[in-house]
C-alpha cells in the first residue's frame, strides 16, 4: 500500500532518521568507552586484591568479571562500527533525495501556476 507524501515531508523524514541513528551511535559509543574503562580498572582491582592476599576466587571472580566487560566494551564497538554505516547510508539517502527530486520540488514551489488539481496520472505518461 503506497502512502502519499510530499518532497518536504520525505525529506524531513530522512533527516530526522539521520539525525536519530547519530544520537544513538554515539550513544553507545560513550557507554562502551565507559565500560572499557571500567573493565581496565576492574582488572586493575583484581591485581590490586590479589597483592593483597585476598582469596583465589574472589581474585578470579573480579579478573573474569573485567573481561566479560571489555567482550561488552568489544561488542558495543562493532555495533558502534554498524550504527556509523547506518548513518553514512541514511545521509546518502538524504543526498539521493535532494538530487532525485529537489529540483522537481523547487520548480513546483517556484511556479507561478496553480498545481494542486494536477493530475498525477497524466505527468506518469510516457
Amino acid at each position: 500500500m503506497s502512502v502519499a507524501i510530499t518532497y518536504p515531508e520525505l525529506q524531513r523524514s530522512i533527516a530526522n532518521l539521520m539525525m536519530e541513528v547519530v544520537r544513538a551511535t554515539d550513544a553507545i559509543r560513550t557507554h562502551g568507552l565507559n565500560i572499557a574503562e571500567e573493565a581496565s580498572e576492574t582488572a586493575q582491582l583484581a591485581d590490586g586484591i590479589a597483592a593483597i592476599g585476598v582469596d583465589r576466587d574472589t581474585v578470579a571472580e573480579t579478573t573474569q568479571l573485567s573481561r566479560i566487560m571489555d567482550g561488552l566494551s568489544d561488542s558495543a564497538r562493532v555495533y558502534t562500527a554498524v550504527g556509523d554505516t547506518t548513518s553514512k547510508a541514511a545521509e546518502a539517502a538524504y543526498e539521493q533525495n535532494l538530487v532525485s527530486h529537489g529540483g522537481i520540488g523547487e520548480a513546483v514551489s517556484r511556479s507561478p501556476v496553480d498545481v494542486s488539481n494536477l493530475d498525477r496520472e497524466w505527468l506518469r505518461q510516457e
